[in-house]
């Protein structure tokens, strides 16, 4: 395995062509194009970015389609993932959007759901995560996560933080394009360290509070 030199235009081409017909035949046709320009610098990056934050997953690029409406076969993005908790950790992704990052955790038991609100509500733990999403925000990232309707069962639906106390999983991302200057270069590698350092501080909350 070489070093990542970064994501060729032919990565994004490829996703582009991947959106216009995600059927077996063309996946069968181009499948040297994915290896080639998606899955071999995906794996050159993973391979720098685990000395620092760990063993990462890259995710296949197969949709599960057992419980979908959506019968597409294909993702049109290709994630890589390094945990640090249950269901908690690092993501980047390169799609037709071209390099997106995220930081946080996207699923909870009931249990570990429970105790991340019980600490949302808490008037020490909850400002706290309050302050640092609003310190990401001011800095270009964007809270994302599954939320609830309405308030959740048990919890005072006029509490101050009740839009956190809706969420079900939360992260924040930011969106890094798809100019050559930004994926095309080994240098991407050092802009997505240096976004997972400065989200790290969300995963550290979660996995603080945050427990089975």
């Amino acid at each position: 395995m070489g070093e990542f030199a970064g994501f060729r235009d032919e990565a994004l081409d490829f996703y582009d062509d991947l959106e216009a017909d995600n059927t077996k035949t063309f996946w069968a046709a181009n499948k040297h194009r994915y290896d080639e320009f998606v899955a071999a610098p995906m794996k050159a990056l993973a391979a720098e970015l685990t000395e620092e934050f760990g063993e990462t997953k890259i995710f296949r690029p197969y949709r599960d389609v057992r419980f979908s409406k959506d019968k597409t076969p294909y993702k049109t993005h290709q994630g890589l993932f390094v945990p640090r908790g249950p269901s908690t950790g690092y993501y980047v992704q390169i799609g037709p959007p071209g390099i997106e990052v995220a930081v946080g955790f996207y699923g909870a038991s009931p249990a570990r759901l429970a105790t991340f609100r019980d600490a949302i509500v808490n008037d020490l733990h909850g400002p706290e995560l309050e302050q640092i999403l609003e310190q990401l925000e001011s800095v270009g990232w964007k809270r994302t996560g599954e939320r609830l309707k309405t308030h959740p069962r048990g919890y005072d639906p006029e509490h101050p933080r009740i839009e956190l106390l809706r969420h079900k999983s939360l992260s924040v991302r930011r969106e890094r394009g798809f100019g050559p200057d930004v994926i095309g270069t080994p240098d991407l590698v050092d802009v997505i360290r240096a976004d997972w350092r400065e989200a790290t501080v969300l995963t550290d909350w979660v996995i603080a509070h945050a427990k089975d």
